[in-house]
């Protein structure tokens, strides 16, 4: 053994044995590697509009302050947020993207005694926080391709302290309606925390929309997780926010790390919530794009799996992975999902018009040929 596998064994056994997250494949990457220079990523469900006018009106303001510290509190931004969702400000948790705050519940309610339960098909990130303390994760086989919610309340046990909920979910689109949600919320013990994890509800048509927000005043227990990554554009920034009952969130902020959000994302993310009119942008060219990908699936004889976010899985029937590959050396990044035991799938990020317009062809000369 040499002295750099000795370091290997001084980790916790959790995170010796814990595989990294991998993100959707940079467009810089690509180029490196293939040479190419026309690329197109649909890969990461970012916003293909990128951030609103305001936001970057707010960043370019901000740019003179950045010799100095943000606000550790991020007060403005939590004024704002407490007043579009009628909360108090001590409800609010700030954090680096929305995945922050999913760590910063599994560090502050896990310990190696504990069991964390979540659906099959779920978020990558549940099970990497649940090992990185030690926790033991119980996984729900999905139902349909989403969370089975009689199966996950009988897989809860004295030992249960989280459950993770992505509603939609990613990577499969699914969502769950608000009756059966809030349901299975209030037949929870109260010594078990839910965290639904909301990073794509603005996606969400307003008639299938679950008022979430509402079930605060009645369940101490349930935390939302919400992110100004997708539907406003700000993915590079990183930022995010959890919704909760004021001592949960007193918790989550004792375990939150100073300065965690920087100046300009607290800035943007201020702007952009006023932005109603990016905002509706966005939503318009997803629900267009969608409708264009899926338009284009039931041509090549494909199907996938209706989705409520901005990104669609679509079943190639054979596997995923070499589609990928060949879509990659022309130019376009897509997400394989193997790693979620859908190895059949790809994910497809909803891009503008032109965009989903040049992978659909790339995946029908790729189909044509593989």
């Amino acid at each position: 053994m040499n002295n750099t596998d000795k370091i290997y064994h001084l980790a916790t056994m959790g995170v010796q044995q814990l595989i990294p997250y991998k993100a959707g494949k940079p467009i810089d990457e690509l180029e490196r590697e293939l040479g190419l220079t026309q690329i197109i990523k649909l890969a990461s469900n970012e916003n293909p509009l990128g951030p609103g006018k305001k936001a970057l009106l707010a960043i370019q303001a901000a740019l003179p302050t950045l010799a100095l510290y943000p606000d550790g509190n991020g007060f403005t931004l939590k004024q704002a947020l407490a007043k579009k969702y009628a909360v108090d400000m001590s409800q609010i948790t700030l954090g680096n993207g929305s995945n922050e705050i999913l760590e910063l519940v599994a560090r502050a309610f896990l310990t190696p005694g504990h069991e964390v339960v979540f659906s099959q098909h779920a978020f990558a990130v549940y099970p990497l926080v649940t090992q990185a303390v030690g926790a033991t994760a119980v996984v729900v086989p999905a139902l349909n391709y989403g969370h089975d919610l009689d199966a996950m309340l009988q897989a809860v046990t004295e030992k249960t302290r989280l459950i993770f909920i992505a509603n939609p979910n990613n990577p499969t689109g699914t969502l769950l309606g608000q009756a059966s949600l809030e349901q299975f919320i209030g037949a929870l013990p109260d010594t078990c925390v839910c965290v639904l994890d909301e990073a794509y509800f603005e996606f969400v048509s307003r008639v299938e929309l679950v008022n979430s927000i509402d079930w605060l005043k009645k369940f101490p227990n349930l935390l939302i997780t919400r992110t100004f990554s997708k539907a406003y554009g700000l993915a590079g920034l990183r930022i995010g926010y959890g919704l909760s009952s004021p001592s949960l969130a007193d918790i989550l902020n004792r375990v939150r790390q100073p300065f965690n959000n920087n100046t300009l994302a607290l800035v943007a993310a201020e702007a952009a919530l006023t932005d109603d009119e990016h905002l509706q942008q966005t939503i318009s060219v997803n629900a267009q794009g969608m409708q264009q990908l899926t338009d284009g699936f039931k041509s090549l004889g494909l199907e996938w799996i209706p989705s409520a976010g901005n990104f669609v899985l679509v079943d190639l029937k054979q596997a995923g992975q070499p589609v990928y590959e060949a879509l990659l050396r022309k130019g376009v990044i897509v997400r394989p999902v193997g790693n979620y035991e859908l190895p059949e799938h790809l994910r497809i990020s909803v891009g503008t018009r032109t965009e989903n317009q040049l992978f659909l062809q790339a995946l029908t000369d790729t189909l044509a040929n593989v």
